[in-house]
């Protein structure tokens, strides 16, 4: 049942950000044009904010790299828990695209006005690993026999990763036997943290988080089946104040491209 997981490096793998085919027609001469503010630095070069949920972040800092590269525009990116940047969106935050890790949240800017129905895309579907340090023993058997003494996840009323880790254990008939034995943290990046430095004995992450594509990967993880939790769909949804910036827009199709597919299928996500 346990899927060992140890000093596994992937690489990037560079791809042109695309072409476009241009027609007769006002649509695709829009199309173009956001396809030349996102590659033509030093005509345009712009900056623009996206908010970002923690699960995603190594991810993010990668798909961040080659855009910036391949376009010269300045992409600067806040981390928090989707329920955080959530709030923080609706009260006024100055972002211009929110990449959740569910898609309730989008849908709910969305129906709030403060972001464009047409813009919501599914980006990623999240993975959920349950990790711990330890080399010489299965974490899925430990958990199973109730030997856990402490187990961090995400706050499940904030975090998709949370709310999931939730599903698991009521899946498996352990959700009482656990009850009072979890450790939450803000986010599944606290959730490593935890984990990492001892404070908690095992931790529900995303299976991104022990992916980075320099570092060799520590310890062991179960990789948790999908029927036992909901699917983990991260949406992103490009908010209402950047309707009309097109570098914004860029980002949001490179994102939808094949490059950057592979850059997050390198992370343990799947794409659509």
């Amino acid at each position: 049942h346990c899927l060992v997981i140890r000093c596994v490096l992937f690489a990037a793998f560079p791809n042109p950000i695309g072409t476009v085919i241009v027609l007769g027609n006002m649509k695709m001469l829009r199309i173009l044009s956001i396809w030349l503010v996102s590659l033509s630095p030093a005509l345009h070069a712009e900056e623009f904010t996206i908010a970002v949920a923690a699960n995603f972040n190594f991810a993010m800092e990668e798909l961040v790299t080659a855009f910036e590269t391949q376009s010269g525009h300045k992409v600067n990116v806040a981390y928090g828990s989707s329920g955080r940047l959530y709030a923080q969106i609706v009260n006024g935050a100055p972002y211009q695209l929110f990449f959740s890790a569910d898609q309730e949240k989008p849908q709910a800017l969305v129906k709030e006005g403060l972001a464009e129905e047409s813009s919501r895309y599914t980006y990623a579907v999240g993975t959920l690993l349950l990790w711990w340090l330890e080399s010489d023993k299965d974490i899925y058997e430990v958990l199973n026999n109730g030997s856990l003494e402490r187990i961090a996840i995400a706050n499940p009323r904030v975090a998709p990763y949370g709310k999931a880790a939730i599903q698991v254990l009521e899946s498996l008939g352990l959700d009482e036997q656990y009850e009072n034995r979890l450790v939450l943290g803000e986010n599944v990046s606290q959730v490593y943290q935890f984990t990492a430095t001892g404070n908690s004995q095992a931790g529900f992450i995303a299976l991104s988080q022990i992916i980075q594509l320099d570092k060799p990967i520590l310890g062991i993880g179960w990789i948790v089946p999908d029927q036992l939790h909901e699917p983990i769909y991260q949406d992103v949804v490009l908010l209402k104040n950047a309707e009309s910036n097109l570098t914004a827009k860029a980002f949001l199709g490179f994102i939808k491209g094949e490059q950057a597919k592979k850059i997050i299928n390198q992370f343990g996500y799947k794409t659509e």
